[in-house]
């Protein structure tokens, strides 16, 4: 990982423009060792995770099966196994370092919870579809790109903490659909939950260029919002002038709409319903 020393404030790219084959992929070279980049502090580090977690909002939950079970149909032997399932979160205030999740009482995960398993949130960032392109064929790489670990235990969150932070609306902004089985809904029965991160395992990108280890809990919740809100990934900064480039675009196409005399025709954006579009990957 590459973070140039005269860079703005914590604008940082995950990979270098050069053509360089990575020399440490799941381990960070020797102290006295050379090399091309330079890696980021834990403290860079600690921000840049802060940064996906902020842009995120789904990730994987994995807990461990109990033993055997009275109250479901498994297959035997699956005391002891961990599994992980996709779920919602949100990083909302007071904590927005602990992500807060919508626990529905019957899921795998929080049945695995409540029967003593332990629990870690892992995800890891997807750089914008419409990134600028690159000659190095690692700046792009799946395997290059940042993910981690947050290690930890849910707590519930109190009904006067919800009120009082408006956590249902700030779960909400991100996940609308949640609605439908936000606690006292007549599908299943649900509460607010917290992921009390205690251990956070980084992965930054190859190990010639990124932070792979831990992060000291005491780091993670030290990054202010100043620090995540200015801190860019690779192909943020891209995608934020394309959002400005396209903003413009219609504000000036709004503009010559207006200005028209009142005989000459105007522009219409005509749509066909053809049920939901995706934007292309490519």
């Amino acid at each position: 990982m590459y973070l140039p020393t005269l860079l703005p404030f914590f604008f940082v790219p995950f990979a270098s423009s050069l053509q360089n084959s990575p020399q440490h992929v799941f381990s960070n070279p020797p102290i006295s060792s050379q090399t091309t980049f330079r890696i980021p502090t834990i403290h860079e580090s600690a921000i840049q995770a802060r940064r996906v977690l902020h842009l995120s909002s789904i990730a994987t939950l994995s807990t461990i099966f109990p033993g055997a079970s009275t109250t479901e149909n498994r297959p035997s032997g699956m005391g002891g196994t961990p599994i992980g399932l996709m779920d919602y979160y949100a990083s909302c205030s007071p904590y927005p370092y602990d992500p807060t999740i919508l626990a529905i009482s019957i899921a795998t995960s929080f049945k695995n919870v409540a029967a003593g398993s332990n629990i870690t949130l892992s995800l890891r960032y997807h750089p914008p579809p419409h990134h600028p392109p690159s000659l190095d064929p690692y700046t792009y790489s799946p395997a290059n790109m940042p993910r981690f670990s947050l290690v930890g235990y849910i707590e519930h969150v109190p009904a006067t903490e919800v009120r009082k932070h408006n956590i249902s609306q700030c779960f909400l902004e991100r996940h609308p659909d949640a609605e439908a089985w936000t606690p006292g809904n007549e599908i299943h029965e649900s509460w607010w939950g917290r992921l009390v991160v205690e251990e956070v395992y980084w992965i930054g990108g190859f190990g010639d260029r990124a932070y792979i280890g831990w992060i000291p809990v005491d780091v993670w919740r030290g990054v202010t919002q100043k620090e995540v809100d200015q801190c860019r990934l690779v192909g943020e900064e891209a995608q934020s002038l394309a959002d400005k480039d396209q903003e413009q675009s219609d504000e000036d196409s709004s503009r010559e709409t207006v200005e028209m005399p009142w005989w000459r025709p105007t522009k219409r954006r005509v749509s066909f319903d053809r049920g939901p579009q995706m934007d292309s990957l490519d």
